[in-house]
This record gives C-alpha cells, sequence and structure tokens, in this order.
C-alpha cells in the first residue's frame, strides 16, 4: 500500500521487499479552474479556465550549491531576452528526464493520471548530488489572473513505472490549496535528500509568492538548500 504523506513528514526510499528505491517516477497532477458565471439569459454556466503549471527540479551538492536543474521550456523568452539558458528536460547525465509540459490540467475532475512527470534514476547520479527540490510554477497565459489558491488540487507521488504507466505507487502527498494560497504563484513540493548514503524524501508543500522558475530556484537555493 502507498505510504499517504503529511506536510513535513521525511520517508526513506525503501521498499517493502526491503529493497531501496532507485528508478521511480515523481508525478504531478492538478486540476483546471473551473467558475460558475451568469449566462445571457439568467442562468449560470460552467466555464473551464486551462490551468498550465510547470514541474521544475535543481539539484545541489551538500554545500547548497547547484549542480543541475530541469525547468519547462515555457519561459524561454524571458530567459532569450536577459541572455539566460533555455528550458531543458533532462540533466547532464540523464538520471532525471521531464515528460514535457502540460498547459490544461485536468478539465473535468482528477483523471487519475499525472500531468507531468519527472523520471528518476539514483544509480545515474552524479556522486555530488546531495538533495533534489521539486517545485510548481504558475505560468499565466494572456488575460488570466489566478494564484494557487484557485488551483482545485494539486498532487504529487512516488511511483514505480514510466511516464505512461503506473506499476506500483510508493507514496503520495495531496497538498490542500485553500486560503493560505492566496497571491501564491509557487509551491516547493518537497526534497529528495541524502541521509547516511540511503535516499529520503521530504514532503515540503510550502507556497511562495514567486512569479517565475528563476526566483522559485534562488528561493530554494538561498533558504532551503543550506
Amino acid at each position: 500500500m502507498a505510504i499517504s504523506l503529511s506536510k513535513g513528514q521525511k520517508i526513506d526510499l525503501t521498499k517493502s521487499s526491503g529493497e531501496s528505491l532507485t528508478n521511480f517516477c515523481v508525478g504531478v497532477n492538478w486540476g483546471a479552474i473551473v467558475t460558475e458565471k451568469k449566462s445571457f439569459w439568467g442562468g449560470t454556466k460552467k466555464e473551464v479556465e486551462d490551468v498550465d503549471l510547470d514541474l521544475s527540479c535543481v539539484l545541489t551538492d551538500a554545500s547548497g550549491e547547484m549542480v543541475d536543474y530541469i525547468y519547462s521550456p515555457d519561459y524561454n523568452g524571458f530567459l532569450q531576452k536577459n541572455n539566460l539558458p533555455l528550458g531543458k528536460l533532462s540533466t547532464r547525465e540523464g538520471a532525471l528526464k521531464h515528460s514535457g509540459d502540460d498547459r490544461k490540467g485536468d478539465l473535468d475532475g482528477d483523471d487519475g493520471l499525472d500531468n507531468e512527470i519527472i523520471t528518476v534514476d539514483l544509480t545515474k547520479l552524479s556522486s555530488n548530488v546531495d538533495k533534489i527540490f521539486f517545485f510548481l510554477n504558475i505560468y499565466l497565459n494572456q488575460g488570466q489572473n489566478f494564484d494557487f489558491s484557485h488551483v482545485p488540487y494539486a498532487k504529487i507521488r512516488m511511483y514505480e513505472g514510466t511516464s505512461k504507466k503506473v506499476n506500483t505507487v510508493f507514496a503520495n502527498y495531496d497538498i490542500s490549496t485553500n486560503s493560505s494560497f492566496t497571491g501564491k504563484g509557487a509551491l516547493i513540493l518537497g526534497k529528495l535528500y541524502r541521509r547516511n548514503n540511503l535516499w529520503r524524501f521530504d514532503a515540503i508543500g510550502d507556497p511562495t509568492e514567486d512569479k517565475i522558475f528563476l526566483q522559485t530556484l534562488n528561493n530554494i537555493l538561498n533558504n532551503y538548500a543550506k
């Protein structure tokens, strides 16, 4: 049975068989925003607003210095203007790979599938990687104006399988969005970290006011990775 995590809970990546979990997927699932608006005839109608969240991660060493990262190409226009590295969907050695951008969220309630997925192979990681932080940013399209308090749900889970097939769910973490998320444009989901040569997971679930990927990355490096 999968481990159901709560905020701040830490677990070892050890399967029920006693083996270490080394090859797995980190998937994130979220819902589109559904609102009811008055129709021309006096009744109400439901309107669905696409929610483009971007799953990213940053890898750091034991001193908290950045080693590598993955993030969505949504930000390429901003990054290109500022002569910054463009989005990339894989770490240098291929230990972590992103499934690609989902720009809608679940349109008709939770479909049980993950919208964006990062596959992880801990055996391919560089030896100096000590922590891996996973986080979400809201990418607002023209005319959109919402924050994490409007997103109906956000979930992260670790499972064995592929980006297209779930075999065994190891752990899941449901992040309840509520009024405390008002004005928050990013969400630090959790981190993988080494402890006594074993990997563990920490369910963080902290919303932040960051507007873009780079702000969240710097926030993590300055306040979480040290």
